[in-house]
């Protein structure tokens, strides 16, 4: 898992868990989660921002 074994998980989850404390570790991971799904969400969707720009006449039928 991404070169760290099991000793060094342990140490950098002690770490956090002294940092924010015992109260903010559910917290802490629904916000993780959250963030990670927006994200596989985000790169599933294809939606395309235009960005080509427009033509004169266009911008002028518009107002």
């Amino acid at each position: 898992m991404f070169g760290i074994g099991m000793p060094e998980l342990l140490i950098i989850l002690v770490i956090i868990l002294v940092i924010f404390g015992a109260g903010k570790l559910p917290q802490i991971g629904e916000g993780i989660g959250k963030g990670i799904r927006n994200f596989k969400k985000a790169t599933k969707e294809r939606d395309e921002i235009d960005v080509t720009p427009k033509k004169p006449e266009e911008i002028s039928e518009n107002k």
